[in-house]
């Protein structure tokens, strides 16, 4: 080859070279925009859910409302798929990290062990029934079981952390987190309507909320009419069950090998590392927050609300993989049989007081 040519050719490649250096900029700037996307669509779920009706459901369900419909009418957002994601897997595992900040461990432990025991009992009830009734009518398997979690122990953060152990599939997540926002709500506002008409104190009945109901947004809905009392007993029993979700999830890692081991041989399951950043979290906030480390309320509740706002961001991802068609065509069995296990569950905790 001759010294012009291999100059020739030198010159080619360096053309070559310098045409593709944007693109990774064009990629790094479509995967900021698909970031940016989901967190435009959770704005406008808090924006919504500001809404009279509307905030009786809540910022992510209105967010993943958003998503589903933006979805049917302009398809999915492909150029910016990596972003959207990003945002559903990682922004999802941050905001259960940041989640644990709402568990007090030392409360619960010093003067509600009792109330644990009792939620083991709403836990292994709600998973069992959703997922035997989910059999019964031929439901999708691993919707039901995601809704048997999310109706057992605290709704859609629940479900965000079970899914990816599971291995569920997004649209799943997302379907599963919007009818627990729907049922949870609709019961949370039955319960506060016949507060009155029921012969319970303001204690059992807190201890009624907080053992059955769904969310904690939920508990605190219905809970108020109870007054402080009643509603710090209604939280004290539902963060029970929040503190066992991290057992729950080392079952389902266990049962999942099992599963796995059985049908190929194989025993790999990813360990859910952000459930390490809930239980430090959780620590962190019992033990430090107001002793060691002082923290005005104010940034608490800041932290609260971005802890919220990242997981509707993450919801937007998840919704967007929401296909109307599927919605139908796999919802609505595994919605009657949690909503048959909510009734059940409500009755059963109702009787044992």
């Amino acid at each position: 080859m001759s010294s012009q040519s291999a100059r020739a050719l030198s010159s080619h490649d360096i053309a070559e070279q310098q045409q593709k250096k944007p693109e990774p900029k064009s990629k790094a700037g479509l995967w900021i925009g698909g970031i940016a996307f989901t967190i435009v669509f959770a704005v406008a779920g808090f924006a919504l859910s500001a809404i009279p009706g509307f905030n009786r459901v809540g910022p992510m369900a209105c967010a993943i409302i958003l998503a589903i419909i933006y979805r049917q009418i302009f398809g999915y957002p492909e150029k910016i798929r990596a972003g959207i994601q990003f945002s559903a897997k990682y922004f999802l595992r941050f905001a259960i990290v940041l989640y644990g900040l709402k568990l007090n461990v030392d409360v619960i432990l010093n003067q509600g062990l009792w109330l644990v025991l009792r939620d083991t009992g709403v836990i292994v009830f709600a998973i069992l029934a959703t997922v035997w009734l989910g059999k019964r009518l031929k439901a999708d398997s691993s919707l039901s079981l995601l809704l048997g979690v999310g109706t057992g122990v605290c709704g859609a953060a629940a479900i965000a952390a079970v899914a990816p152990i599971i291995k569920a599939k997004e649209e799943d997540t997302a379907i599963g987190v919007g009818i627990i926002a729907l049922v949870g709500t609709i019961f949370s506002i039955i319960y506060t309507i016949i507060r009155p008409l029921l012969p319970l104190s303001a204690i059992d009945y807190g201890i009624w909320s907080g053992s059955s109901l769904h969310e904690i947004a939920h508990v605190a809905l219905a809970g108020a009419p109870a007054g402080p009392d009643g509603l710090a007993m209604a939280l004290l029993a539902k963060l029970g069950r929040v503190l066992l979700l991290v057992p729950l999830c080392f079952i389902l890692m266990y049962w999942m090998k099992r599963k796995s081991a059985d049908a190929a041989g194989e025993t790999k399951v990813d360990f859910p590392w952000f459930l390490v950043g809930f239980i430090l979290m959780s620590l962190f906030g019992s033990y430090a927050v107001g002793t060691w480390v002082p923290v005005p309320a104010i940034v608490l509740d800041g932290i609260s609300t971005a802890t919220t706002f990242i997981l509707t961001s993450a919801m937007v991802g998840l919704g967007l993989n929401v296909s109307l068609h599927d919605l139908r065509t796999k919802a609505l069995r595994p919605l009657m049989a949690m909503l048959i296990t909510s009734i059940l569950l409500s009755i059963i905790t109702f009787i044992i007081l």
